[in-house]
């Protein structure tokens, strides 16, 4: 039997993690358009309400289904806006290890969304899931997303090589596909101990029932 991660809820101090919601549908597809999206990522471009609706009620609910992932919509606690998306891919169930991205929205960077919400996930992983190992990575250029690894505890493993795909804009505004390397990243439980922004124990995880 395919084990499969369950409907949850994570809160930290600024955020709620939760399942997307068609709610999401405007502000994900206007998140996905920004041009730093659309380097570092493989979104198409231009990102669709149609694509993200797709993404809400088709993907996300397989990928979930069948055991390889899983995708948190990121909101602000009190104003229940949507800042970003957390993304666990490539899910390994007899290994117990999982990939882990994010994306945060142009109009809530700098705030350090993707650190807390990364690390509350991490924290969850190997807290509520019993997660022995979580990768990340990052495009060579991408410091931001460096950034983000290294202050959540990630130890940097080396370099893939020409193995990533990004993205360039080009002079008639559309976009080309560039080769760089990635940087692979881990995070294991002892990594993340007495790491900033802990959640207190499991008070900080609760049920989200109503998540297909």
């Amino acid at each position: 039997m395919t084990s499969t991660f369950p409907n949850i809820s994570i809160s930290t101090e600024r955020l709620v993690l939760r399942p997307l919601d068609t709610d999401d549908v405007p502000a994900l597809a206007a998140m996905m358009n920004d041009d730093q999206v659309a380097a570092w990522t493989d979104v198409p471009q231009p990102f669709t309400e149609q694509a993200a609706h797709g993404w809400i009620t088709e993907h996300a609910p397989a990928e979930r289904a069948a055991g390889r992932g899983l995708d948190l919509a990121v909101t602000e606690f009190l104003t229940q806006r949507l800042v970003g998306v957390i993304q666990l891919t490539k899910t390994n169930w007899h290994v117990r290890s999982t990939e882990l991205s994010y994306i945060i929205a142009p109009w809530a960077r700098g705030e350090g969304y993707a650190s807390e919400a990364a690390l509350a996930t991490a924290q969850w992983l190997f807290g509520d899931q019993k997660l022995e190992r979580i990768e990340l990575r990052t495009a060579a250029d991408n410091t931001a997303s460096q950034q983000v690894a290294q202050k959540i505890g990630c130890i940097s493993e080396g370099v893939l090589r020409n193995a990533c795909i990004a993205h360039v804009r080009t002079d008639d505004g559309g976009w080309s596909d560039i080769r760089t390397d990635f940087i692979v990243w881990s995070l294991l439980p002892e990594d993340i101990e007495g790491a900033d922004g802990h959640l207190a124990d499991t008070g900080g995880f609760t049920g989200y029932t109503d998540w297909n």
